[in-house]
């Protein structure tokens, strides 16, 4: 179990017991799916996230005879993720909007750290599936899937597939927020609930913001509360950074 800590003197504890620049424990397992093309299990807390990529060698139609690969995600959570069970949206006969929404954040995440040229006509698939959520879901997908994603690409160039990995780095994301007038990194659930403001950061490991999702919930926050959110969650990333190079090896 590796707990990356952030602490920088301040004494302020959480419900958690965590500091407000501290991460849930983190942990990620590679190869948890035996059939998948790259896999990983992500533990952020009690938030446990399954990506599994799956290659296929075709393209949706709009980028047939183009040459770009295309890279996109599935996302959705077990009945019993959350404390009551929720319907599988297959039983419903369609996805709700917030599952459709994120997906699309994970696929756009994931997208720009790919050279599509460089993949060529096909496509990876990335299926995240919430085993259990305590908060942060979207953020523990993304952070998963891009190591799930590179596992993809390491086996297509050890079948000869691919002669490079088309990554241009990585991405990662984290959610940050004010709680009870003090901005803090990686909000559980207890806290996401009661938040005065919660944001979600996805950010490059060069220095990059792909997306930021960021609410007030009670009272609007200021630009000054806002930095603040994006030095803590640059912080988290930076850790999380270094937890994927550990869990593919690098």
């Amino acid at each position: 179990m590796v707990r990356p800590d952030l602490t920088q003197g301040h004494t302020d504890m959480r419900p958690s017991g965590r500091t407000h620049d501290a991460l849930r424990e983190v942990t990620m397992t590679t190869g948890f799916s035996r059939h998948a093309e790259g896999s990983c299990l992500i533990r952020m807390g009690n938030t446990e996230v399954l990506c599994a990529a799956s290659v296929e060698a075709r393209v949706p139609p709009f980028l047939r005879n183009t040459g770009l690969g295309w890279v996109t995600a599935e996302y959705g959570m077990l009945p019993r993720a959350t404390h009551t069970r929720g319907d599988r949206e297959a039983a419903r006969g369609k996805q709700s909007g917030r599952t459709q929404e994120i997906q699309r954040l994970i696929g756009r995440s994931l997208r720009a750290v790919v050279d599509r040229a460089a993949m060529g006509e096909m496509s990876i698939t990335l299926d995240c599936d919430v085993l259990n959520a305590d908060g942060g879901t979207r953020c523990a997908a993304i952070t998963g899937a891009w190591v799930a994603l590179s596992l993809a690409f390491r086996h297509l160039v050890k079948m000869n597939v691919l002669k490079t990995i088309p990554l241009t780095g990585q991405v990662a994301a984290v959610s940050c927020g004010i709680v009870g007038g003090t901005s803090v990194l990686d909000l559980d659930y207890t806290e996401d609930s009661s938040a005065d403001a919660d944001s979600n950061f996805v950010l490059t490991d060069n220095g990059g913001i792909v997306e930021i999702q960021a609410t007030a919930e009670k009272t609007a926050f200021n630009e000054a509360q806002f930095n603040e959110l994006l030095v803590l969650a640059r912080q988290g990333t930076g850790a999380l950074f270094a937890l994927q190079r550990q869990a593919l090896g690098d």
